[in-house]
Parts: C-alpha cells; structure tokens; sequence
C-alpha cells in the first residue's frame, strides 16, 4: 500500500476557476471591496471582477494581486501549488490538532462579565489579535490593567462597590467598540 508521500498530489498551477475562488477569500477576509483591491494592485476594477469571475488573467495581473495582499513572494500566484486530497486535509488536521489547542472565541458583552471572569481566573492572556492604533491600544492598556488590578482585590469589593467596577469595565468595553474593537474570550481548563 503506497505511504501518504507517495500519493501525494502533484504540485500544479492554480486554474483560473481556483485563483478566483483565492483573490476573492483573500479580498473578503480583509473586508476588502473589490474597488479597494483594484486601487492596491493598481488594476481596474473591470479585471478584479474578470479574476474573481474566473476569466483568464496574465502572469502580471497575478503578480499586481499577490503585491496588493502583501505576499512575501510577489509570484506566489504564478507558482505551481501542491493541492492537498482530502486524506492528506484529513492528516493536516489530525497533526495539527494534536499539535493545538483550539479555544471557541466569545464576545464579551458586559463589563459585569468582565468583573466575573477577572474574579474567577487568576491569570490571563491578554492580547490584541491585530494591529491597533495608538488610541485604542491605549484603552485596552488601560482595560486590561485595570482588570488584573480588580481581580488582585475583587473580594476587598462590598457587592455594591462591585458596580461601580462594572460600570467602569462597560465605559472602557464601549470606548473600544466606538474605536471598532470587539472583545472576545476563551477558558482554557487546565487539570
């Protein structure tokens, strides 16, 4: 019986149907629309549309795409790629499962909420998942600080003081979503 190496696919050029599929999930996932991505590649608008359609498109069309989305290498789209089968997804997965830990994400929603895990967590991982501006990296400086701080504390709090705590917590969580920045957590049990 041949070992997954063996029967590994061969490395080939993305079709056009697949490189649209690619520029699109990439355009997407940064939230990008396609006037803005044609405005980063210097394309018109006209071929991004004809790429993510699935119509043919030149090695330098591809080569503007890959600069645009900040590739390292600026003819990754040229390039022959080596597309997995499912068995060898299926293998990638399991790996990298045994590999990870994978934590389901949370919005936080109240500063209460906030308070309590601050209460019931004695160390935490705070940490943006992208880059901030300078205002907003402030406040969620100042949230997280103030966080561990409460929770250092939090059972010095009368039960009423614990609102005002709250309030504050809500004050710092709005001013982020005003600045567009969500918070999520994740607990990770440890036995």
């Amino acid at each position: 019986m041949p070992t997954l190496e063996q029967t590994r696919t061969q490395p080939r050029l993305l079709t056009e149907g697949e490189l649209a599929v690619v520029v699109k999930f990439y355009r997407e996932s940064r939230q990008w629309s396609q006037e803005q991505l044609a405005d980063l590649s210097g394309l018109s608008v006209r071929t991004i549309q004809r790429v993510e359609r699935g119509d043919a498109s030149g090695f330098d069309t591809r080569r503007a795409i890959a600069r645009a989305f900040g590739f390292e290498d600026i003819d990754a789209l040229n390039k022959p790629f080596s597309i997995p089968t499912a068995e060898e997804l299926q293998a990638a997965k399991e790996k990298f499962d045994r590999e990870h830990i994978t934590l389901k994400a949370l919005p936080v929603q109240t500063g209460k909420q906030l308070a309590k895990l601050a209460e019931i967590h004695s160390m935490d991982l705070s940490t943006p998942a992208f880059e901030l501006t300078r205002e907003a990296d402030e406040e969620f400086a100042a949230l997280v600080n103030y966080m561990r701080e409460y929770r250092d504390c939090s059972d010095l709090y009368s039960e009423t003081q614990k609102f005002d705590v709250y309030d504050d917590m809500q004050r710092h969580i709005d001013a982020l979503k005003t600045l567009g920045v969500s918070l999520c957590y994740a607990e990770r049990k440890l036995l």
